[in-house]
């Protein structure tokens, strides 16, 4: 498996190829999910939002309905598959393009169950988010709940609850990518931040998870009847604090960086002033969960993959270099 994604045997025409639905396959981790899937042998039905086709990966093997997320539009979908993977997630909310947590992790899941009800679909796969709780912010609240409308639906069900997604976004947006553009390009110095008073208090932690990872988990889920009922918390094999990525995320663009601890609390009067507005780059909420931590084991991702999960290394993280040449740095 490279950096870039998944190889893939070259297409041959078969009759009997076993059909996979992924809802959310244009995004970063979607275009993962279409390779792994495909690379596992299966055929990916897709949903494809009018306008989106050219985000979608080796689309001449996928199975393409154009639609939005309506029930309709989701029983065409997933007709004649054997599965359905729902991928769709956000990170903020835009409502007045009614872009909402509610809409797309948990209205979107209601849907798709009914349609796989309509279409005799028996099993879905559903990507939720470690650290997830009811009460919760926003996000952590609709990812729960629609963990629990499926489990209440008689499908059988595997969830998968990672931690921080990182990998090559080939052109989209990922977490170490916003951290390079956000504090590590920028000439200030880079913020790092932690939840008690002085900055050996309260550090950050993650367990970041290569998306290539992330994807051959799904795909090997397909094909193991153990991880029928189960839910996954899947982590990377480094627990690292905010600090020591921003200075990995530096060495893998060739720079050495200026970090200045700051606050998790002076963030958030700030967030709570600006969050609204596009510009600002974190809102209340997701400062909210960063002071919380978000790690995981990977013993639960290794076993499924069958070998060692890949770590947010400055070898592993090549591809910020290449954007830093291409951006100038």
């Amino acid at each position: 498996m490279s950096r870039q994604g998944f190889p893939l045997a070259p297409f041959v025409a078969q009759d009997a190829v076993m059909r996979v639905a992924i809802i959310g396959a244009t995004g970063f981790v979607g275009g993962y999910l279409v390779e792994a899937v495909i690379a596992n042998g299966y055929e990916p039905s897709v949903l494809v939002r009018p306008g989106s086709a050219d985000k979608l990966r080796c689309a001449d093997r996928c199975h393409i309905v154009t639609g939005q997320m309506s029930v309709v539009d989701l029983q065409n979908v997933l007709k004649d598959c054997e599965a359905v993977i729902y991928n769709v997630g956000i990170l903020r909310e835009f409502p007045k393009q009614g872009i909402t947590f509610e809409s797309a992790q948990y209205q979107g899941v209601v849907n798709t169950l009914e349609a796989a009800r309509r279409a005799d679909v028996r099993r879905m796969l559903l990507m939720s988010a470690n650290g997830i709780k009811q009460p919760g912010v926003a996000y952590q609240e609709t990812k729960l709940r629609a963990e629990l409308a499926l489990k209440d639906s008689g499908l059988a069900y595997t969830i998968f609850r990672p931690s921080v997604i990182f990998g090559d976004p080939r052109g989209g947006m990922e977490f170490a990518t916003q951290l390079y553009r956000d504090m590590v390009r920028p000439p200030l110095p880079a913020i790092a931040f932690h939840t008690g008073y002085k900055p050996a208090q309260g550090q950050v932690l993650m367990s970041p998870v290569h998306v290539a990872d992330v994807a051959a988990a799904f795909a090997a889920a397909l094909d193991n009847e153990d991880t029928i009922d189960q839910t996954y918390t899947i982590g990377g094999p480094n627990t690292l604090s905010w600090t020591e990525m921003l200075r990995r995320i530096a060495s893998a663009c060739g720079k050495t960086k200026l970090i200045m601890p700051m606050p998790i609390s002076i963030m958030q009067l700030a967030a709570k002033l600006f969050d609204r507005l596009p510009f600002f780059p974190v809102t209340r909420d997701q400062l909210t969960m960063l002071a919380e931590g978000n790690t995981a084991s990977p013993d639960d991702l290794q076993h499924l993959i069958g070998r060692q999960a890949s770590e947010f290394t400055a070898d592993n993280l090549g591809y910020l270099g290449y954007q830093g040449e291409q951006q100038g740095k």
